[in-house]
């Protein structure tokens, strides 16, 4: 029986979660009170729609609310995603609720929460994700995208090929240039091409390569494939916003912390709020305050404005003065490939964060965790393997996983392996498992309970 899901709000997020899921033939609902959202929705994605406010008991129920699996409450607007929810528990007490809340106030009330008082199963504040990704980025600078399993303990790293040693080598040789380290190249990007590497598969300079290694490996890992950066020590963020602020107040104790805003009494609060971080009043775009604040000298630099041009244009102007590194905050996921083309890598997105943390609850199966690889041209998922999954019992050789489809790492009683063809699934094994597009339903039927066996 296949999925069903309504989704309230056709912003960015629920229209990207919406294609996802009808490309895989999910039963998907989108609600919404603006008729131009949905003219966008419907002329190219097959789904049903509802104008209305999802906050409204008829409009829920006019959806299926009675017959639907999930509720994903993402408008931009707390206060209805809140209300949405608790409708939804009364409507229909069983469904899985998920919601989009900025809001910190929301979020901790007293001893309890507001997942916990209005029974929501997922609250999601895109910003406090985007954070976390960046602080990732700080650590390990020379990497694209760094994404996490095993409760961190295992990591997947995306990293642009330069001038090494692995280059012309086919990943089957790679062990030896390791040097005994433990890592699986589970794909590389080549161009717009993502492939899913074989054994016989080489690395070519300006290849962007995944590998999956343990969290204490990544710098010998990088190393190992020709990084020579050097660690973070000063930063200088452009945008004072809620990003902005929370990313200065998680780093100041550490790194020598610069931001820039361009509201005056935004400064003022922002001086007022942070104990170290030196707070600047101006345009990230101003060539002239960029060359004074010595960009040339800062290790890295964060545009975080709540206008894409502005990061973009920011970003390339740093770099250009000399920057050893950018990250630019994106939110449309059709500018993901336009900026790589121009040479900005390094990308956070709030939209894409909040898409990372609802894709596990769209799958079958008993799915931890799922990650997007390249926009939504592959996923992660990190799953459970139920005692009747036909996985059981096999080799990895002898699994007929689908083209596209690769096992990176298998976690034990607590022991984290990488395994090889001949290694064997038992029940209750946590793998990971890195799927193409296309091959995403078939690895989640693989990760289903038997119907017979039930």
């Amino acid at each position: 029986m296949s999925l069903k899901v309504i989704i309230i709000g056709a912003g960015e997020v629920g229209y990207h979660i919406a294609r996802r899921l009808s490309a895989e033939a999910k039963d998907v609902v989108i609600i919404d009170r603006d008729p131009k959202a949905l003219k966008r929705i419907i002329e190219s994605i097959d789904v049903q729609i509802i104008e209305g406010s999802g906050s409204v008991p008829g409009i829920l129920q006019s959806a299926g609310i009675d017959e639907a699996d999930v509720l994903l409450a993402v408008t931009d607007s707390d206060e209805i995603n809140i209300i949405a929810c608790t409708f939804a528990s009364a409507l229909a007490p069983d469904i899985v609720k998920l919601a989009r809340i900025r809001n910190d106030e929301y979020v901790n009330v007293g001893e309890h929460s507001v997942k916990t008082l209005l029974n929501i199963d997922k609250t999601i504040n895109p910003d406090v994700e985007v954070v976390k990704a960046i602080e990732q980025a700080v650590t390990v600078p020379q990497a694209s995208e760094i994404i996490d399993f095993s409760g961190g303990r295992v990591k997947l790293v995306g990293y642009r090929i330069g001038e090494s040693s692995v280059v012309g080598r086919k990943l089957i040789h790679l062990p030896e240039l390791m040097q005994g380290l433990s890592v699986i190249i589970a794909a590389i990007v080549r161009g717009e091409k993502l492939i899913i590497p074989s054994g016989e598969d080489v690395i070519e300079q300006d290849d962007l390569v995944y590998f999956v290694c343990m969290e204490d490996r990544v710098h010998d890992i990088m190393a190992s494939l020709g990084s020579k950066a050097e660690p973070v020590k000063s930063l200088l963020i452009i945008g004072g916003g809620d990003i902005g602020f929370r990313l200065a107040q998680r780093l100041e104790r550490s790194y020598h912390v610069r931001l820039v805003e361009n509201d005056a009494d935004r400064c003022q609060w922002l001086a007022q709020s942070l104990n170290r971080a030196i707070v600047l009043h101006g345009d990230g775009r101003d060539q002239d305050l960029l060359q004074e604040e010595n960009v040339k000298d800062m290790d890295m630099v964060v545009s975080l404005t709540g206008d894409e041009e502005t990061n973009i244009l920011t970003s390339l102007l740093a770099k250009s003065l000399g920057a050893k590194r950018a990250v630019t905050r994106i939110n449309k996921f059709a500018y993901f490939p336009l900026v790589r083309a121009i040479g900005i890598e390094n990308i956070v997105s709030p939209r894409q964060s909040a898409v990372n943390s609802i894709l596990q609850y769209m799958r079958k199966g008993m799915v931890i965790s799922a990650a997007s690889i390249r926009g939504d041209e592959a996923e992660a998922l990190e799953a459970i393997v139920p005692e009747h999954s036909d996985l059981v019992g096999k080799a990895i050789k002898d699994l007929k996983l689908p083209k596209g489809a690769l096992i990176l790492t298998i976690q034990r009683a607590g022991e984290i392996v990488f395994p090889s063809g001949d290694a064997v699934i038992e029940p209750g094994d946590r793998i990971v498992i890195l799927s193409t597009r296309k091959t995403i339903s078939r690895i989640e039927k693989r990760l289903e309970v038997k119907l017979e066996s039930v």
